[in-house]
């Protein structure tokens, strides 16, 4: 199970930061960006037989069998 930020959303927001910066901004005058979207990821394959909750699988934004 995993609980964190969208890698496709972190992804994105990386080429932005980079495309900024070769456009001439200067690095240390960039503010850190913190994620805005998170995803829970449940794998089932590898939950070991355990038996999860329906309401949490009803809240999994991505669900591996």
């Amino acid at each position: 199970m995993l609980y964190g930020p969208s890698v496709n959303e972190m992804f994105g927001r990386a080429a932005s930061y980079v495309d900024r910066i070769l456009k001439g901004a200067n690095p240390g005058e960039r503010s850190i960006e913190r994620p805005q979207k998170f995803e829970l990821v449940v794998n089932l394959k590898a939950a070991l037989g355990l038996k999860l909750p329906q309401s949490l699988l009803l809240q999994v934004n991505e669900l591996i069998e």
